[in-house]
């Protein structure tokens, strides 16, 4: 079965099929995927999927009511879990988005009729032949960053957010060989 060139071992195989790229309209794990992308910001998304249910626990299933309020002593707490990416400004970053969601999902009624304006709420499917085609930033992703920074999220940037449309599937950058690009 010929997947995407980035699709290496057990981890990247099972996101790659199940996840990767699959429209997601659920805000729940939508914060999840905003924490996660933040996260990996400087890393591989290996070392991130890898620590997943380690994110999970440490961040109460992503509860973004429950992180909205965590304090000084949740970071110093967050800080000292070795099963984490243990960035302060990561962590307060989380925190921080956590805020910011709240706020966005309060005036757009949810997060996803937010995050999806802009992909005029539907799947944009590329054609790329090899992963150096697939670009890190684009006028969309752009966009976006620019608009959830003046909403207060950190760690939002262009890449980032190329990242998380990617993740969520408001893009389709499945390899026109794989087998996943025709199916979504």
């Amino acid at each position: 079965m010929k997947r995407c060139e980035w699709v290496h071992d057990d981890i990247h195989i099972t996101y790659h099929d199940t996840e990767w790229g699959v429209p997601l309209h659920n805000d729940r794990k939508l914060f999840e995927f905003l924490i996660l992308d933040s996260m990996q910001s400087g890393l591989s998304w290996k070392i991130i999927l890898n620590k997943r249910s380690s994110f999970k626990k440490a961040f109460e299933n992503f509860d973004p009511k429950k992180i909205s309020k965590y304090g000084q002593r949740d970071i110093e707490r967050l800080l000292e879990n070795k099963e984490i990416v243990r960035n302060r400004r990561k962590i307060e970053s989380a925190i921080n988005n956590a805020k910011r969601f709240l706020e966005t999902k309060k005036e757009f009624k949810t997060f996803d009729s937010y995050i999806w304006s802009f992909a005029n709420h539907k799947t944009k499917k590329n054609s790329f032949r090899t992963w150096d085609e697939i670009p890190a930033i684009t006028d969309e992703s752009k966009i976006m960053s620019v608009d959830m920074k003046k909403r207060g999220f950190t760690f939002v940037g262009p890449t980032v957010c190329y990242a998380f449309m990617q993740t969520i599937g408001m893009v389709n950058d499945h390899l026109i060989d794989c087998f996943r690009h025709d199916e979504l």
